[in-house]
């Protein structure tokens, strides 16, 4: 049956919460956006009249949809070209979701959504209902059509297996613009040991370029491979310079709640680099190159106020 306008008002305004939802699941913008669009369809042939608990409904259909999409994941990243990372969403982007607290934005971190590419299905729909939407654990074994022990289960290896990663420092954006800017001016010094400094023993540097940019399959491991890695990645040139088609604009910025570097060529992000910050150092860097996991960032850095470059590349 046709939907009221009042049907309609109600599911968007559940809208900003089910994509929240659907991009930590999925770690995908474009991807939580579909699998609200197809919960919307679901809700446009069901019964509404009928519904009691609207949210519930709303938020058990989008789960299962993203777990079925989950599983499938798994088979296509099988063949996928290099690393695979997450989509990077920047600071002030609806879609981060709530941030209110430490659960809320750690789990909408970048390391931890790289960490949760670990978690099965169904670790992963219990850790995000749980720790970022506070859902009750009676809930969350209805959506999943498991026991409420279950989902207490399940959530405890969950967060074992993401706290398996290094705890990360939590810093507000004037910390992580002054992070980033240390980190560029230790990056383009032209010497690796102020790199060294910054970074942990064990960090690494993984990019994922999808196939359609040149990103090395293998992360870099150390502290020194890292920073050799970074003093050739920021040593001007003239066929760097040919390659990228101009001379990128170099931003300090947040993604995902992380300190990030922008790289922006022509108005469009063209690179992402979210810093895992640790006590200790910087733990990890997480490179997004791929066009197709750029096109939201392109899109809310053409609205934002993002102001002058730190420098320009190459």
């Amino acid at each position: 049956m046709a939907l009221t306008a009042d049907d309609v008002d109600r599911f968007e305004a559940s809208r900003p919460r089910l994509e929240a939802i659907a991009y930590r699941l999925l770690g995908s913008a474009g991807d939580a956006q579909d699998a609200v669009q197809e919960t919307f369809l679901r809700w446009q042939a069901a019964d509404v009249g009928r519904i009691e608990v609207p949210e519930a409904w709303l938020t058990k259909v989008l789960t299962n949809l993203c777990l079925n999409q989950l599983t499938s994941a798994r088979a296509r990243r099988e063949t996928y070209v290099g690393q695979w990372l997450p989509e990077p969403l920047l600071a002030g982007d609806p879609m981060l979701g709530p941030a209110e607290t430490a659960e809320q934005r750690e789990s909408v971190s970048y390391a931890v959504l790289v960490l949760m590419e670990r978690l099965t299905p169904n670790e992963r729909a219990v850790y995000v209902l749980r720790e970022a939407f506070g859902y009750p654990h009676r809930e969350i074994a209805d959506i999943l059509g498991i026991t409420e022990a279950a989902a207490q289960q399940i959530l405890h290896r969950a967060r074992r297996h993401v706290a398996d990663g290094r705890v990360r420092a939590e810093v507000d954006e004037a910390a992580a613009r002054r992070i980033v800017e240390e980190f560029l001016a230790a990056a383009t010094s032209g010497r690796t040991e102020p790199l060294v400094r910054l970074l942990t023993e064990d960090a690494v540097s993984i990019a994922d370029g999808g196939g359609k940019i040149p990103a090395r399959t293998k992360a870099f491991e150390g502290a020194v491979a890292v920073a050799k890695f970074l003093r050739g990645l920021f040593r001007p040139g003239e066929a760097k310079r040919a390659l990228a088609g101009g001379s990128p604009e170099v931003h300090a910025w947040t993604a995902n709640g992380d300190p990030a570097v922008v790289v922006v060529l022509d108005g469009r992000v063209v690179g992402v680099m979210c810093l895992k910050v640790t006590a200790e150092g910087v733990a990890a860097l997480h490179n997004q190159v791929n066009p197709d996991k750029l096109e939201r960032a392109t899109a809310y850095w053409a609205v934002s106020d993002h102001g002058e470059p730190l420098f320009n590349a190459f």
